[in-house]
């Protein structure tokens, strides 16, 4: 299987882990097996790595790619059920965890997986290929429930005008295609609003995405669960694409990092509180060379913490 899938921000993910030779490490959304690669060749045999992903395509791709390693064990799974995997290999902490959230390469590349706007596929964007499928959501949902899927997950202003006229056309013939969906979005929106900002179905496509795969709802409980696994002095790195997930990454790291919570007015500290966590990477973006390899990488950020206790 040919799994194309370049890294983003690769050197920085990988240094921010400052690995260990024989520690335990996941990569979460391993995919590719590109940030899964060098992390492993930085191991001894006394090391190991977690490659995790649900999409049966990338655990095809890991196996062949990692059928000579005996440091790296390969797991179908979501990785919010990080707790539950370790649970089962007998792992009580990880000395680093990465994960690379979104689409990735080989399934925007992949026509017939459904993602991409500018290819006529059948409308699927799952990445487990298993359940819901966007078909389904288009098909299924009230006109109110898409409209807030599409505004809060697409950030889509004519949110309302595209779930109207996606619910008037299913009502005749339901959507089954890629260009169907992407015809009735542009001829929801405004002629001059279609020339301006990129492709008129990028901001649907992508909340529809989301919808589907549980992006946004899972992620909270599954940086809890990612932070929650590491042993101490261990570093999570999360590298995000658009704003949505960003937002929600930021807001869980500043909850590790916080300390005392008693009012400003307490003379002294009596909740005892201190920091679960120390961020190292704040916010860090691809590098002009970086985009000019990968435009894709544009909306990137990884963000890094060490667990202190």
């Amino acid at each position: 299987m040919d799994f194309s899938h370049i890294p983003v921000l690769f050197n920085e993910t990988v240094d921010s882990l400052n690995i260990k030779s024989d520690g335990v490490y996941c990569d979460c959304t391993a995919g590719g097996g590109g940030h899964s690669k060098a992390i492993a060749d930085k191991l001894s045999a006394k090391g190991r790595l977690i490659a995790v992903d649900r999409d049966p395509d990338a655990i095809e791709n890991l196996r062949n790619k990692f059928a000579s390693y005996n440091n790296v064990i390969i797991i179908k799974d979501n990785f919010s059920n990080i707790d539950k995997i370790a649970a089962e290999l007998g792992i009580e902490g990880f000395d680093g965890i990465i994960a690379d959230l979104g689409v990735s390469s080989h399934q925007l590349d992949t026509a017939e997986r459904g993602f991409s706007f500018h290819n006529d596929a059948p409308l699927d964007m799952r990445m487990s290929q298993e359940g819901m499928s966007a078909a389904d959501v288009v098909n299924t949902y009230s006109e109110r429930d898409l409209a807030r899927v599409i505004s809060c997950y697409g950030e889509e202003k004519f949110a309302k005008s595209i779930a109207r006229l996606i619910v008037q056309r299913r009502e005749k013939e339901p959507f089954e295609t890629t260009f169907q969906l992407v015809e009735a979005i542009k001829d929801a929106i405004p002629a001059r609003a279609r020339r301006e900002g990129g492709h008129p179905a990028r901001r649907t496509f992508q909340a529809i995405r989301i919808e589907v795969n549980g992006e946004i709802e899972r992620l909270p409980g599954a940086v809890e669960n990612m932070f929650s696994m590491l042993g101490v002095g261990g570093i999570l790195s999360i590298i995000t694409f658009h704003s949505l997930e960003d937002r929600a990454v930021k807001n869980m790291f500043k909850t590790f990092t916080e300390g005392c919570t008693c009012p400003k007015d307490f003379p002294v500290c009596v909740c005892g509180n201190t920091p679960r966590g120390r961020l190292l990477y704040k916010s860090v973006s691809p590098s002009e060379e970086e985009l000019e390899i990968n435009p894709r990488s544009r909306s990137a950020r990884l963000r890094s913490i060490e667990k202190l206790k």
